[in-house]
């Protein structure tokens, strides 16, 4: 008998629009025959690797990318526990693959939210899909809560913004970690820069050790208008498949 291949991994960052860029990584691994058997994602990681493990592949989530605009996802709310209601998410992906249950999908599939209560990791893997992908997206004081089994959810990018245990939890052998982020100016000047620095040093440490990867993807994106910015899609798709192409050999090499 042949020997078992490898359990390959994704470990998807939160970021913001930034997670166009995992459209870009996971195309490059469809096209060089990279197999995935789980993903585990937080935020705009979770959103796409719903997607992808519900069997959104190819085309047709580059097609998704390229078409997606805030206002499919997210409205202006009166401020009680947020600015912004996460109601369109749910609907954008029910409409989009299904009103699925996390047992429909295709494959092992987590998505990472956080308890309001306690800032600790809530790892959703049962149920149903599109709340448990909306609990993780949402950013708290922007988007209001969301309750799931009784507990008052946000986004997990709060407690781990880079889910590699996760992932290795499901099962995974290989994994390979997409982070959504840069090392900061070292020098901060300015208000914007300050706070810009801020938000890069939270997604960069809040969430497992990147070293924990088989294979990390550091996806050199910066500038706070990137968290927001649909319209930046073509070069946050872009730069997934430049550093996703640059890692081909040592991806190779893990499952080897």
């Amino acid at each position: 008998m042949g020997e078992q291949r490898k359990r390959v991994g994704l470990a998807l960052g939160g970021g913001g629009a930034r997670g166009m860029a995992h459209v870009g990584a996971i195309r490059v691994l469809e096209q060089a025959g990279i197999p995935i058997d789980c993903i585990a994602g937080t935020s705009a990681g979770s959103l796409v690797g719903a997607a992808y493990a519900a069997g959104i592949r190819d085309e047709q989530l580059m097609d998704l990318a390229l078409h997606l605009r805030w206002h499919q996802i997210a409205r202006l709310i009166w401020p009680r526990e947020g600015f912004v209601s996460f109601e369109r998410l749910e609907s954008y992906l029910i409409d989009t693959a299904g009103d699925l249950t996390f047992a429909d999908l295709k494959i092992p599939y987590a998505a990472v939210a956080a308890n309001l209560a306690t800032g600790k990791q809530v790892v959703l893997t049962a149920g149903r899909l599109a709340p448990a992908v909306r609990a993780s997206c949402t950013v708290p004081g922007i988007v209001p809560p969301i309750e799931i089994d009784g507990q008052r959810l946000v986004d997990g990018g709060i407690a781990n913004n880079l889910p590699i245990s996760v992932v290795r939890d499901l099962g995974a052998d290989v994994v390979i970690a997409v982070g959504l982020g840069a090392p900061p100016n070292p020098q901060p000047r300015g208000l914007l820069q300050i706070l810009h620095a801020t938000l890069e040093h939270i997604l960069l440490r809040i969430g497992d050790d990147p070293a924990l990867a088989d294979v990390y993807l550091p996806i050199p994106v910066s500038g706070l208008g990137s968290f927001m910015r649909t319209s930046k899609r073509h070069r946050f798709i872009a730069l997934g498949r430049q550093v996703a192409e640059a890692a081909l050999p040592a991806i190779r090499a893990a499952l080897e």
